[in-house]
C-alpha cells in the first residue's frame, strides 16, 4: 500500500536541482524550483530513458541531458512538440519536509 516517507528537508536539494531517491520501483527525481516549488518524476526521460535528475531545472520544467527534451515538472509530459510523459510521483512539503507517496519502503 503507497505510504507517504519522509525524504529530506527542502534545503537538502538544491535550488534548480534534483536530488535521486532509490525505491523499489526505480529511482525517483526530486526537483526544487527557484522559488522553492517541489516535484518529483521517475527518473528517466521518456525520450530515450537520460537521468533527468541530471537536467537543468528552469521554471517548471527540466532539460533532460541526452537529446534536450524539455519535461514539464507538474504533468510529467515532454513540452513542444516531443510526445511522451515520465511518471509523476505525488510529493508534498510539510514543515520544510518533502515526502513521497510511494509503495513499500524506502
Amino acid at each position: 500500500m503507497p505510504m507517504w516517507t519522509d525524504i529530506c528537508a527542502v534545503a537538502d536539494i538544491p535550488r534548480r536541482g534534483a536530488r535521486v531517491v532509490k525505491a523499489p520501483g526505480g529511482d525517483i527525481a526530486v526537483f526544487r524550483t527557484a522559488d522553492d516549488r517541489v516535484f518529483a518524476l521517475n527518473d528517466h526521460c521518456p525520450h530515450k530513458g537520460g537521468p533527468l535528475s541530471q537536467g537543468i531545472v528552469h521554471d517548471t520544467g527540466v532539460t533532460c541531458p541526452l537529446h534536450n527534451w524539455v519535461i514539464d515538472l507538474e504533468t510529467g509530459r515532454a513540452r513542444g512538440a516531443d510526445e511522451g510523459c515520465a511518471h509523476k510521483v505525488p510529493v508534498e512539503v510539510v514543515d520544510g519536509r518533502v515526502r513521497l507517496r510511494i509503495g513499500g519502503t524506502l
